[in-house]
């Protein structure tokens, strides 16, 4: 067996052959490299098109970059012409599927495009022809979808995986040489990194590079659970499942490929199947964002509370998960101040829904100052939103007569524009239910004589303003220009598809008498540039007061 360099030559210098692991279910650190080369070649402009709501790379509800915000497109006369040329654009070859009907989930914010007509040949989808449109042309309901063919380009016949324990992985090879004298050789190591490596995995139908693909799950009832192990040099072992939450498990359903966290598991003796007897990793903390386990944080040495398999990290994964947004117009539309009597916050003072001064205050006399707004929560997700615990663990409130499904399902915070809390609110859930529905979709959750909990996809559930709790207690805030803040599932309690547009932020003026709010938008709604404006504002006032 020999050693190729790209121009054929059989010679290696570190005389290692490459290694290499694929995932389709997530994109490794070479896309990075692969956008910004992108990037370059488009004169340095921003990011003008991508995929959300998606499992697999290739996929998702196309969302477009006009006047500085993401919208969607409207699916009318969608095809694969124009779906072609998005996976295109994207780097993923041609169009597998042109999808309606929101099959990857609801988009927010503005519809921008509307009867997109491409030829097949355009270099951008921005290129093609189409027609500007209002919210009474289309809905979110329409939004169009897509999903790619990862390019094989017939490859698969000269470049093949070796030695691994799935297709997935292996040692890579290559077939080299004259017509009908081919043989197999190694690719050398020198200089080898993570592009070159997710143009192979790509070449091959497998998706993007993993720089590791050093974790398992074993002992499930599916392929999708089991106890989490890694490998670390020669041997496997298990992870410490102090602080395993939702989001470390998020990142190794990822690197798996297996979607998404259903749940984070941090007693896994039922899955004991396995000879694994070390424990390797520690301390693992992730955002939620990583590819890979080894891209979160995590102890220098072994330190755990709990020892033994009994207590290893384990998981659920699932194929779908929830996806919640806040209805950011609906929060400008519907703010304002309340002078509130103390002695009608009495319940509220219970659930802790008053600031910490409250406490100080000359009971039942005066009053505390409320911003109150209505939360509208969509859930545009493709699996339901369920509270993560069961019914028979729900907390009754004896004051307010109801259970808690969950003990934080929302913050409220006022902040200052350098981020600093000067005041803050929260919801407990105790009523996750379907307001309302879209068309053709059922309710299945109420909340009314100790019923199921949840938002079933494509239904919302409306907090209103004129509810106890739901606002923000302004009464020691003094006037300036401020930043309010609405985090949904905050803790990450139960898995979503994306948690970057669970927060809403807008700017605020208090004058200590009125306040001003606008430029609600969510986290990943606007452009880097607008992004910035918004973080400069200085109080200027575009609105109607409230």
């Amino acid at each position: 067996m020999e050693f190729y360099k790209t121009n054929g030559t059989a010679a290696c210098e570190g005389g290692a052959p490459v290694v290499l692991g694929c995932a389709l279910g997530h994109r490794a650190a070479a896309q990075g490299a692969i956008k910004k080369k992108k990037v370059v070649q488009q004169q340095q402009q921003e990011e003008l098109i991508r995929l959300k709501g998606g499992v697999h790379p290739g996929e998702g509800r196309v969302e477009v970059m006009k006047k500085g915000q993401w919208g969607t497109i409207c699916d009318d006369r969608w095809d694969l012409q124009a779906a072609s040329v998005v996976c295109r654009e994207l780097g993923f070859g041609s169009a597998k599927e042109a999808l309606t009907g929101a099959r990857m989930g609801q988009g927010m914010g503005p519809i921008h495009m509307n009867e997109v007509r491409c030829l097949g040949t355009e270099g951008s989808l921005l290129e093609c022809q189409y027609k500007n449109i209002t919210e009474e042309d289309c809905k979110h309901s329409e939004d169009a979808a897509l999903r790619c063919n990862i390019p094989y380009m017939g490859y698969e016949k000269t470049i093949r995986l070796f030695g691994g324990r799935t297709r997935y992985e292996g040692r890579v090879e290559v077939l080299w040489g004259p017509s009908g004298a081919e043989r197999w050789g190694l690719v050398c190591g020198e200089g080898w990194g993570t592009l070159e490596a997710t143009n192979v995995c790509r070449q091959l139908g497998l998706g993007y590079a993993s720089s590791a693909l050093q974790i398992r799950i074993v002992g499930g009832r599916t392929q999708y659970e089991g106890r989490v192990e890694m490998k670390l040099r020669a041997s496997w072992g298990y992870i410490c499942s102090d602080g395993w939450t939702t989001k470390e498990a998020m990142v190794a359903c990822r690197q798996l490929g297996l979607g998404y966290s259903l749940h984070a598991v941090t007693e896994t003796w039922y899955w004991d199947a396995s000879n694994t007897t070390e424990m390797v990793l520690s301390g693992v903390r992730c955002t939620g964002r990583e590819m890979s386990l080894e891209q979160c944080s995590h102890h220098s040495s072994v330190s755990c509370k709990n020892t033994g398999t009994r207590h290893a990290a384990g998981v659920i994964c699932s194929e779908t998960a929830s996806d919640l947004v806040l209805h950011s117009s609906l929060v400008q539309e519907t703010a304002y101040i309340e002078d509130r009597p103390l002695h009608m916050l009495y319940c509220a003072a219970e659930e802790n829904c008053l600031s910490s001064s409250a406490r100080h205050a000359n009971w039942p006399y005066g009053h505390r100052r409320l911003l109150r707004f209505s939360s509208q929560i969509h859930n545009n997700g493709r699996a339901d939103f369920r509270p993560k615990a069961g019914r028979h663990s729900w907390v009754w409130h004896e004051c307010h007569g109801h259970y808690h499904s969950m003990d934080i399902f929302t913050h409220y915070d006022m902040l200052t524009p350098n981020g600093t809390k000067v005041a803050e609110g929260h919801k407990a859930s105790f009523c996750l239910e379907d307001s309302e529905c879209q068309e053709l979709v059922s309710k299945r959750y109420e909340c009314a004589n100790f019923g199921e909990q949840g938002i079933t996809v494509g239904c919302w559930d409306l907090y209103r303003h004129d509810i106890d709790c739901q606002w923000i207690d302004i009464t020691d805030v003094k006037p300036g220009n401020y930043i309010l803040q609405v985090v949904i599932n905050p803790n990450f309690e139960v898995a979503e598809s994306d948690f970057t547009n669970n927060a809403m932020k807008c700017n605020c003026k208090y004058d200590g008498h009125r306040i001003w709010i606008h430029n609600c938008h969510l986290g990943d709604a606007f452009s880097e540039e607008a992004n910035k404006r918004f973080e400069q504002y200085r109080g200027e006032l575009n609105n109607q007061i409230l």
